[in-house]
């Protein structure tokens, strides 16, 4: 379980909880080279580590391994953190976590990605990270193309091969007992609900109906209603909309089947 109190070797339960003047008093005497203020300031900072483990649960790795690859990265923001920013250390942290354990699960991703695409996809996000902080604003694939002198093809190649897979069973949005998937938002242009509704004889298929199901078809199909707009009008959630939707769509198509 990723809630346990011991993983890697560390008693979670006992981590120290460090005040605001506490960090800033300790990462002062790191910046002195005193090694002892570091241990201190890294195990005060390991429940954060952990918050951010938790939130890579699911992806096949052990929660020790992503817990101490979360070290490393809470390590190198130390190393990095600058005092004289106007900024809490957890925030700019938490990225560094974060983008250090999602590097291992590319690195160990089972799909394998070539050394040179790889390569070219952590330059092109070095390029991103620069650009960004020198403009101001997230810099277009075009612009880090022509830093990096390739195609902007290239570019979008190389940063889609390292994305993480996702589940078309990964749930994206709950509401109570109700869950909406990756698959319910994967767009079939040939073989549409809709297109399929629109063929249907009218005054059959709807009969076959309860009212709210009814209404629901009418303002999705007929009106040209988003679910989240059908959603706000009758009262209930998109999640649940969703649902009737299709009970009412898979309903119809076994009458007519």
């Amino acid at each position: 379980m990723i809630n346990k109190v011991e993983i890697s070797s560390v008693n979670t339960a006992k981590l120290p909880i460090l005040s605001n003047e506490e960090k800033k008093e300790l990462l002062i005497k790191i910046k002195n080279g005193d090694e002892e203020a570091r241990k201190t300031f890294i195990n005060g900072n390991l429940r954060l580590v952990l918050s951010v483990v938790q939130r890579f649960g699911g992806r096949g790795e052990t929660p020790d391994d992503l817990f101490q690859v979360g070290c490393l990265g809470l390590i190198k923001s130390i190393d990095n953190f600058d005092l004289s920013q106007n900024v809490q250390f957890s925030t700019y942290a938490v990225p560094m976590i974060i983008g250090e354990i999602r590097r291992h699960l590319r690195d160990n991703n089972p799909i394998r990605v070539s050394r040179s695409i790889r390569d070219l996809a952590y330059k092109a996000l070095q390029v991103k990270e620069k650009l960004t902080k020198d403009k101001g604003k997230e810099p277009t694939i075009e612009e880090i193309a022509k830093e990096l002198e390739t195609s902007k093809e290239e570019i979008a190649f190389s940063l889609d091969a390292i994305q993480d897979p996702i589940s078309l069973q990964e749930p994206i949005y709950k509401d109570g007992s109700d869950n909406l998937y990756v698959m319910d938002q994967v767009k079939d242009f040939k073989n549409t609900d809709e297109k399929w509704a629109e063929n249907l004889t009218i005054a059959q298929a709807m009969s076959k109906l309860n009212k709210r199901e009814k209404m629901i078809i009418t303002k999705r199909f007929f009106d040209g209603r988003t679910q989240m707009e059908v959603a706000a009008e009758i009262g209930i959630s998109q999640a649940q909309v969703s649902r009737l939707e299709k009970d009412a769509i898979n309903r119809i198509k076994k009458i007519y089947k």
